[in-house]
């Protein structure tokens, strides 16, 4: 009978030692496999989903919306307050706010964007939105607010022509025009309450 007893003491901690090893292996295998996730492809398992969350720009401004579509290297959000989208470039924002449940199923699977949404740059959609001349409103750094229409995007610029928010662009209503850097660009947005956006 000492011996039933040992061997089944042995067994259990041979069970024990496998199952501890296994453990580890598996945490191990859970942290490479997060190391190799980026944030597009975190934010792109919550599309479905459509989560409310905040997103604080590099000025401060918090945006609070649902999170409508992701590209190559920008978020789209549906304004909580405004009927009006926000395209903001992933660079222009410095952290992200989510529940607890949306952090979690973020980084639970590994969703990559489809190979449309691959070649989806801010400078396609910005291409979009000058070709459909589309009135927007542009925060861009340090935090400026400008309203108009896209003329041209660039590989890495816009033009803008200047016109009060919600007014079609014609000449006579042109104040003025800029040139913007991509990296200058903090949100745009569309949408028919645009203007609230320089409030």
């Amino acid at each position: 009978m000492e011996w039933d007893g040992l061997f089944e003491d042995l067994e259990d901690q041979l069970a024990s030692g496998w199952e501890a090893e296994r453990a580890a292996l598996d945490a191990e295998a859970e942290r490479v496999r997060f190391a190799r996730i980026e944030l597009r492809a975190r934010l792109a398992a919550l599309v479905a989903d459509a989560p409310a969350l905040n997103a604080t720009l590099t000025d401060g401004t918090t945006m609070r919306g649902r999170l409508r579509a992701t590209g190559a290297d920008w978020a789209a959000l549906d304004l909580s307050e405004t009927h009006s989208t926000a395209l903001l470039p992933f660079g222009a924002v410095v952290q992200w706010g989510l529940d607890h449940g949306s952090v979690l199923a973020s980084g639970s699977t590994q969703a990559p964007l489809s190979p449309l949404r691959e070649r989806m740059t801010m400078g396609f959609v910005l291409r979009d939105l000058a070709r459909r001349r589309t009135g927007v409103a542009l925060r861009v750094r340090p935090g400026t607010l400008l309203a108009g229409t896209i003329d041209r995007a660039g590989s890495d610029h816009l033009d803008l022509a200047l016109h009060d928010a919600g007014e079609a662009r014609r000449s006579h209503a042109v104040r003025g025009f800029r040139l913007i850097p991509f990296d200058a660009v903090m949100t745009v947005i569309v949408g028919d309450t645009a203007g609230s956006a320089l409030g």
